[in-house]
């Protein structure tokens, strides 16, 4: 929940950002902005600087941003969780990659994105000029290269996201009154992601650790800069779709893997700001009740707040495991389905599996009752773990979104030393295992061995990150910049055929047997061991569990329910940019290979 950040919702920089949004429509320009504020006014002293930067996180929330469409449509179909229902012109378009050039879901978060990179140039632009930028008081220099600092982060947070869906993508770096050509032309993202790379470094000097800022991590601190830059090195380092319809990478990849792994190793070196929660569970159970966590594990998060579709999030009503309206929670969940491959990815004794994947839904009499295999849903943000509770049929549950945690640092710094080393150090091993230990926390005897060569680590760091941050927006764009999106969504179908038709590995039960206790689910059967039970002993039900699965969550026929029903490699890697965008550009925007 947005508690730090307060809402500003007409600001000085509102006048310019109109004409920001004309990516699109060439319409806007004739649009009248709302706000009275003129420029000068707006960037007068700190406060009114802080009030316009502000309105620059404001774009990262709502409908359009990180409050659904962005963080829980776009990251989907993957090998580990799919949009729920029958394919359509929206969300689950998406999801099955059909994507229509109409589809308003692609359309409005490009325009939302957009708007927010106007807004961070124009104060990118503006705070720099203010006189109390250079002569101020020390107060005033430290707050305002603060505020410079957040928004060239927040800026190449946009241009992030726009980079990793849509490809080589337009890149203003000056504010929309300063162009001739509001329709500029696309630009390389190899180019891109350099300027923001040294942007970034720029930043890092310009903002405080966490624990010098006093503030929580709704805010840009240090060690998200850090975070950012490196997460973007790995991309520019990484395979991307190209106009050629391949996927490539540069040669000069090592150069960014070597940004990376230093910054991670910044971060690693300064536990007193960031850590590991020890608990996994205690990370999303703070996060879902609006607590502080002193280990710092969320770096940064969009904050959310408003119970509107502007500056809220949805997370907890669209996904999540179903509740009842009736329940004390209030309805929601279902929008997102785990894969019964990645359930029976985790290991039993995996702390991670049960926070992961719900396998209840909760009833009108707040009972729960057991979901099938092909059912289960994520749970992460589920909004029967809100405190307090927000019963009734809000749409707006108030979770704040997370960029990124600690371990997602621990594990890029493990990737980074075996790329860069040929091998993994003892350095590597040391981070990698230290995000295992936690997941397997009373059973650490149970990690395993961790591998020494350089192509069976790399492996293992796909693995776990896999398992660390399902339903976090994060696998489908670890696939793409591996290269391995289209083999592990083959993997995914041959993983669920193998398991529909009891295949080894998979040794698990066509059905399991439960009963509630209270209002808990009790299992009387293992999930990982098949049983001769086919009939429930007195006092227990039935559930369907493989023998649920049909070969339609496979192949998609005949609903277009199958696990990314229409995707194609050199194709689906990337979205298609809208038809209303391409027709504004009157022909002068490329579109993306196979559409």
């Amino acid at each position: 929940m947005n508690s730090i950040i307060k809402r500003v919702s007409s600001v000085g920089i509102a006048l310019t950002v109109t004409l920001l949004s004309v990516v699109g429509c060439r319409d806007y320009l004739e649009v009248q902005p709302q706000s009275q504020i003129s420029i000068s006014d707006a960037f007068s002293n700190v406060a009114n600087a802080t009030n316009a930067v502000i309105g620059v996180y404001d774009e990262l929330m709502g409908d359009n941003g990180y409050g659904i469409r962005i963080n829980m449509y776009y990251p989907y179909d993957s090998d580990e969780i799919i949009v729920s229902g029958n394919i359509d012109n929206g969300r689950r378009g998406i999801g099955r990659y059909q994507l229509l050039l109409t589809n308003t879901e692609i359309r409005n978060p490009f325009l939302q994105l957009y708007r927010g990179v106007e807004k961070a140039n124009l104060c990118i632009e503006q705070i720099p000029l203010m006189p109390q930028y250079s002569n101020g008081t020390d107060a005033e220099k430290k707050e305002l290269r603060r505020l410079h600092g957040e928004v060239l982060t927040l800026r190449a947070q946009f241009l992030f996201e726009l980079i990793r869906n849509w490809g080589d993508v337009p890149a203003p770096m000056q504010p929309a009154y300063k162009q001739t050509d509001l329709f500029i032309a696309q630009a390389d993202r190899d180019v891109t992601y350099a300027k923001l790379i040294e942007d970034l470094r720029l930043a890092t000097d310009l903002v405080p650790w966490r624990t010098e800022a006093g503030t929580r991590n709704e805010r840009v601190t240090k060690g998200a800069v850090k975070a950012l830059r490196a997460k973007l090195a790995l991309f520019r380092g990484g395979y991307a779709l190209r106009s050629s319809g391949k996927m490539e990478r540069n040669a000069d990849y090592l150069t960014y893997y070597k940004i990376a792994r230093d910054e991670c190793a910044d971060l690693l070196a300064k536990r007193g700001e960031h850590t590991l929660n020890p608990s996994f569970e205690d990370i999303w159970r703070k996060l879902t009740s609006f607590q502080y966590d002193p280990n710092g594990e969320i770096i940064f998060e969009a904050g959310a707040g408003g119970s509107n579709s502007t500056s809220d999030s949805r997370m907890g009503n669209y996904n999540g495991p179903s509740v009842n309206a009736s329940s004390r929670y209030g309805v929601g969940g279902g929008g997102l389905l785990v894969l019964p491959n990645y359930f029976y990815a985790f290991d039993s004794t995996d702390t991670r599996r049960d926070v992961t994947v719900t396998m209840y839904a909760v009833g009108a009499t707040n009972i729960k009752t057991p979901r099938r295999l092909g059912e289960l849903t994520d749970g992460k943000f589920r909004k029967d773990w809100r405190n307090p509770l927000l019963p009734g049929t809000a749409l707006n549950v108030g979770y704040n979104w997370p960029f990124i945690r600690f371990a997602d640092v621990l594990l890029m710094f493990a990737e980074a030393e075996n790329e860069l080393n040929g091998a993994p150090t003892a350095a590597a091993i040391s981070a990698f295992e230290e995000v295992r230990k936690r997941a397997y926390a009373g059973n650490t005897a149970r990690i395993g061995t961790t591998p020494t060569t350089k192509a069976a680590f790399f492996d293992a760091i796909v693995n776990e990150r896999y398992l660390e941050f399902g339903s976090e927006g994060i696998r489908k764009f670890d696939l793409i910049r591996w290269n391995l999106l289209a083999q592990k969504i083959q993997e995914t179908r041959d993983k669920i055929q193998a398991i529909r038709d009891s295949k080894a590995p998979y040794n698990i039960p066509r059905y399991l047997f439960w009963r509630n206790n209270g209002e808990e689910i009790q299992w009387l059967n293992s999930f990982y061991k098949t049983t001769a039970l086919t009939t429930a002993p007195t006092g227990w039900n039935r559930l369907d569990w493989t023998q649920h699965l049909t070969g339609n969550l496979i192949d998609g026929l005949p609903l277009h329910q199958g696990i990314a029903r229409f995707f194609v490699t050199g194709k689906s890697e990337l979205f298609p940019y809208d038809q209303a965008t391409v027709d504004a550009y009157q022909g002068k925007l490329k579109q993306n290979p196979g559409y």
